[in-house]
């Protein structure tokens, strides 16, 4: 007798639950499934068996945290540190790459349906420790309640976890970290409340040059306190940056983006070496955080780059202009679209100190200036697009399918959103030729990777309207 489809239930918030994990989904939480029903799990891996706490609980999954490991993977590795940003250390390295390299292929087959393209090995990291050259760190008050610098507890909006050492941070860095710590500590500085937003301390943000040796500490706060601001004694406790910054905000949300930025002591930009290029950074320019890599990315883009010259090149979402200023001596020219004004300017300084004079950056939204360009400069041979992790909106996908370059060479730092985008240019007549992921963040689920779309000769692109565009779902 047909007993009809099984029942499932689903657990509410607050319920600890016995699961078994048997993968690992985008973004890194495990997949476990309770009575049928599908919970992501943080804090767990492949092989392991938990008791975890329902944080959210929705119509088709819930989202638990991992409290105790009942019966380890075989596949676990003891982890190096107690440290809330490198989450995957306890997965061997090897396997870190086997799951990222296939995650990408996974997302492009799944979400963009996508398929004929040829998947190159990823590129392992050059250093698994030590490698990052920018850290966002957070103040808060531990349960003694003294005053720490480090991370979001896991699933934890409002706690942070103080660190001794952050292994993701060369030894330099760490020590600016430390010497900023102990003076907002003697200064007898409060940290700021999630909860209630009061207190001053927010962010500290280390910024280095690891090919310079300079380091950029940025400290972030809310309004000047009454009792008033010690910079000078800042400037000489941070004795170790050669750049030190303070950012005002009033901001309710989290974030180092925005507010009032002045200089404290020494020079506003850090000087950066990538790719035999001198760059110049501002305090709030985005530049890749993982420079060793940088370099194997961007040398990945210009491999499927293909230039032959002499070629027209885009690069969208520019930034600092990196990626367009190694690729520019082998064009005819460059023209490259940044938001960011204090980026575009970054930009423009670093094309003249590094004497590249067929390069031009203009400040603009993509989704409104691109048409503009087109007109301005013409038709793209090849199109650079180093988008957000949100990748590109439909009507941006439209755009660049209007300005019909023959080539796009698409980096991504979210293979969720590269799929959508690509199966959009896809539908409109490109061929996506090969991908290959970049390990940019070793013991974290993150992974970057580089796609080539190409225009087949003589093929007529077809623009949809946004009517006409199927909704993605992810």
């Amino acid at each position: 007798m047909d007993q009809g489809p099984a029942v499932t239930t689903r657990p509410r918030r607050g319920d600890e639950l016995e699961l078994s994990v048997d993968s690992l989904a985008f973004g890194g939480a495990g997949v476990a499934r309770h009575a049928g029903f599908v919970v992501f799990v943080s804090g767990a891996v492949p092989g392991d068996t938990v008791r975890a706490v329902v944080g959210k609980s929705k119509r088709a999954y819930a989202e638990a945290r991992a409290l105790e490991i009942l019966s380890p993977s075989p596949d676990r590795v003891a982890p190096l540190a107690e440290h809330p940003g490198a989450p995957w250390q306890v997965i061997p390295y090897a396997r870190q790459l086997e799951i990222k390299h296939d995650q990408v292929d996974e997302a492009l087959r799944r979400i963009g349906r996508l398929d004929g393209y040829a998947l190159e090995p990823i590129v392992p990291a050059v250093e698994q420790w030590r490698y990052r050259n920018k850290l966002e760190y957070s103040f808060g008050t531990d349960a003694a309640g003294e005053l720490v610098c480090g991370f979001h507890a896991p699933g934890q909006w409002h706690e942070i976890v103080g660190l001794s050492d952050c292994l993701l941070a060369s030894e330099p860095a760490n020590r600016a970290r430390e010497e900023v710590l102990a003076w907002c500590r003697a200064q007898r500085l409060t940290a700021f409340d999630r909860r209630t937003g009061t207190g001053f301390l927010r962010n500290l943000v280390v910024r280095e040059g690891r090919r310079t040796g300079q380091l950029q500490v940025r400290l972030v706060t809310g309004p000047k306190p009454a009792g008033g601001f010690d910079a000078d004694s800042l400037a000489a406790a941070a004795s170790s940056a050669s750049g030190l910054l303070w950012t005002r905000t009033d901001a309710v949300a989290e974030t180092t983006a925005t507010g009032r930025t002045e200089l404290v002591a020494g020079v506003e930009r850090l000087d950066e070496e990538l790719g035999g290029l001198q760059l110049a950074i501002s305090p709030q320019a985005f530049f890749q955080t993982n420079t060793e890599m940088a370099e194997q990315l961007y040398a990945l883009a210009a491999r499927y780059a293909e230039l032959a010259g002499p070629e027209r090149i885009y690069d969208l979402y520019c930034g600092i202009g990196t990626i367009g200023l190694l690729l520019a001596p082998r064009a005819a020219q460059l023209w490259g679209l940044e938001l960011i004004e204090d980026a575009v300017a970054d930009a423009v300084r670093n094309a003249q100190s590094n004497q590249v004079d067929n390069a031009r950056f203009l400040a603009g939204d993509v989704r409104l200036a691109l048409r503009d360009l087109v007109a301005r400069a013409g038709q793209p041979d090849v199109l650079v697009v180093d988008p957000p992790r949100a990748g590109l909106s439909q009507k941006i996908v439209r755009r660049i399918i209007e300005a019909a370059p023959r080539r796009i060479v698409y980096v991504s730092c979210n293979p969720t959103t590269l799929a959508p985008n690509a199966a959009q240019l896809v539908q409109a007549g490109y061929e996506l030729r090969r991908v290959r992921a970049v390990d940019m963040f070793p013991q974290t689920p993150h992974v970057e990777c580089v796609a080539e779309l190409v225009r087949p000769r003589g093929a007529q692109l077809r623009v949809r309207s946004a009517a006409d565009e199927p909704q993605q779902t992810r």
